[in-house]
């Protein structure tokens, strides 16, 4: 039994009709949105919620509205700073709109069924909208029927980049590329991401492109997973290659790696070799050499996301949104290639 006494209850919803001089259906109307109460009335309302510190528990309000103001958010289980960063958009509109956030991971390289059982898994847990946070590019086939009954949001769900906030990925790559070639570097190797992911695949194909644009064979691809263990097997191998002087790294993160592996070898950044890489994360600024890196605005990307699945959800016309450029952060990393 509790022993708080009736001065310090929490307050209930018929205080707050006493103290507005409303029904509490009224109070209810008001506390759920409804439009068909006067501005005046709903004022009132409003000053006694504040007054009391009447809370509206969700579940109630679940129930009294059929709705469940929930976002479900897909995500593939990783380390990756652009996932959380995201995701913390995301939660920032969810929270000013009245909304809460609901997530399911998927296994790295998980198979289809994977992402349609997540999917299914937040329908199940009431979620009205669903943003997936995977450029994967078997999303669409996989989804299916699920997608357009459930307002869906995700990097390969929808035709024209700028409607849903997208990062434009090749313009990401020709700007790290084109920045080491106007260095004056001859060519330009590539530390890529993990193929299964088709940003990794789309920056691999745009530093291809910009270095045939200018007459250069690209060199062999050097393969990574993101993980700063395959920058530093990478950074190894680019250590044992004389004439490379430039090399693109596809994350921050492998780019420490990289860097590592390049000092061991006894070769300097940028004195003998230059690294530009991907993400402009935290640590970014504190790495020696402080790292040149494509800034990628991933919480306004979260924020464009979430406002998107809600215009959805609230049967607005979703207003599109500009391809989100990236930003070159030109730090000590890179550098004029070494005289001969």
């Amino acid at each position: 039994m509790s022993t708080r006494s009736p001065q310090e209850r929490a307050p209930k919803q018929v205080d707050v009709a006493r103290l507005a001089g409303v029904s509490t259906q009224t109070v209810s109307r008001v506390m759920l949105g409804h439009r068909n109460v006067r501005p005046e009335t709903a004022e009132r309302v409003l000053a006694a919620v504040e007054a009391t510190g009447y809370r509206l528990h969700a579940a109630a309000a679940s129930l009294a509205s059929g709705r469940t103001r929930m976002i479900g958010v897909i995500l593939v289980s990783t380390a990756r700073y652009s996932a959380s960063a995201t995701l913390l958009g995301i939660e920032s509109v969810a929270a000013e709109t009245g909304y809460a956030v609901t997530t399911a991971s998927v296994a790295q390289h998980a198979a289809p069924a994977a992402f349609l059982d997540a999917f299914v898994r937040l329908e199940g847990q009431g979620a009205e909208g669903i943003v997936i946070l995977a450029p994967v590019g078997f999303l669409a086939e996989t989804l299916g029927s699920h997608a357009e009954r459930t307002p869906t949001v995700g990097h390969r769900l929808e035709s024209g980049a700028g409607a849903h906030g997208l990062i434009d990925q090749r313009a990401v790559a020709r700007t790290a590329t084109e920045h080491l070639l106007d260095l004056g570097h001859r060519t330009v190797w590539h530390v890529s991401g993990d193929e299964y992911w088709q940003e990794s695949r789309a920056r691999r194909e745009e530093w291809e492109a910009v270095l045939r644009e200018r007459g250069i064979e690209p060199p062999p691809v050097i393969p990574g997973d993101w993980s700063p263990e395959s920058g530093y097997r990478a950074g190894r191998t680019i250590a044992a290659i004389p004439d490379c002087t430039a090399v693109f790294v596809s994350s921050d993160e492998m780019a420490f790696g990289v860097i590592r592996a390049l000092h061991e070898a006894g070769r300097a950044v940028p004195g003998d070799v230059s690294v530009v890489s991907v993400d402009d994360i935290a640590l970014a600024a504190y790495a020696s050499p402080a790292l040149t890196t494509v800034r990628q605005p991933f919480e306004q990307v979260g924020r464009a996301t979430a406002t998107r699945v809600i215009d959805l959800i609230e049967q607005r016309t979703p207003v599109p949104s500009a391809v989100l450029v990236p930003e070159l952060i030109v730090r000590g990393s890179t550098a004029e290639p070494p005289r001969a």
